[in-house]
């Protein structure tokens, strides 16, 4: 079993959701989330003012898969994604060793 993190622009995440599902991976767990790449931080106006943030608003996305959905999953994440533009976000994969359905006991692919 494998965990997909990745962070990515935040009007990103409804593609990302849909292209999973098309592919057969349903859950989805999604995180508001700040960061700063290459890109820098973020400025806007308010009320007029000039605000500068260190950091860009980004979301979180995890999917947990099976080792044999890995590699469909993270083009799939990838694709949805991509805008072209400097803070398209990263994807990294890491390693499961257990995972536990709380309601029905089922474990580990069962448990996807």
């Amino acid at each position: 079993m494998k965990l997909i993190t990745a962070v990515v622009k935040p009007f990103t995440v409804v593609y990302i959701m849909e292209a999973l599902e098309e592919i057969g991976v349903c859950g989805i767990t999604v995180t508001d989330a700040q960061g700063r790449g290459r890109q820098g931080g973020n400025v806007e106006y308010y009320r007029g003012a000039k605000y500068s943030s260190p950091f860009v608003a980004k979301a979180k996305v995890e999917v947990l898969v099976t080792d044999d959905q890995v590699d469909s999953a993270v083009d799939t994440l990838v694709k949805s994604a991509y805008t072209g533009e400097v803070g398209d976000g990263k994807v990294w994969v890491s390693s499961i060793d257990s995972v536990v359905r709380v309601r029905t006991g089922e474990k580990d692919d069962q448990a996807i």
